[in-house]
């Protein structure tokens, strides 16, 4: 197995695998006893079960990595996260067509808000994610969302942004350094959210 010497590390300042995994833990040990943030995921995971129950959908956007957690999270709704049980009503808006066809004639800012625009009807669930809180497309789908009598869940960091004035409920990790580390912290959101969900709407027998 190659070896990198201390030396060279050091002189290059190249970031070791243990520092990512300290910073990483540091955040989930600091969030582990935070009831209020751990009921912040609870609770969503309720309002999710209980559209669902109802025949609403949940419509989810973000971008760069932040659509790659909306993309996933859709899926183990619509396919399976654990245990095989019915399909939930689950869609990601990550149509390049759609999204390049919007951006072209209304501006990158109203990627998502025009499709909401479009699919979603009141009370069904917008799960809005940006680390920052404060990307213009993500606030953009919010109003529209509210235009649509929709619920609006927010997944964000930092000081919440300006979704966090705009969204109904807010799950929000406590960090203010480099975004990656709060999406890894809302990966595992999604994950806790989706198990919440399965494990309600199958006491429900859905």
């Amino acid at each position: 197995m190659l070896k990198i010497p201390l030396t060279l590390r050091m002189m290059h300042k190249i970031p070791t695998a243990r520092s990512h995994f300290k910073e990483s833990f540091s955040i989930i040990s600091k969030v582990i006893d935070d009831e209020q943030f751990l009921d912040s995921v609870d609770l969503a995971s309720s309002i999710i079960a209980s559209t669902i129950e109802k025949g609403k959908k949940i419509i989810s956007c973000g971008n760069g990595g932040s659509m790659c957690d909306a993309m996933h999270f859709a899926e183990e709704l619509s396919g399976k996260y654990r245990d095989d049980r019915p399909a939930y009503p689950a869609f990601a808006l990550s149509d390049p067509s759609a999204m390049t066809c919007i951006g072209n004639d209304y501006g990158f800012e109203n990627v998502f808000a025009r499709q909401i625009e479009a699919l979603g009807s009141d009370f069904d669930i917008l799960l809005a994610i940006s680390t920052s809180g404060n990307s213009p497309n993500i606030l953009k789908a919010a109003e529209r969302a509210k235009e649509n009598d929709m619920i609006v869940i927010a997944l964000t960091g930092n000081d919440g942004g300006k979704l966090a004035k705009l969204c109904d409920h807010e799950i929000r990790i406590p960090w203010e350094g480099y975004s990656d580390r709060i999406q890894e912290l809302h990966i595992m959101c999604i994950h806790a959210i989706i198990s919440g969900v399965e494990s309600q709407l199958k006491i429900k027998g859905l």
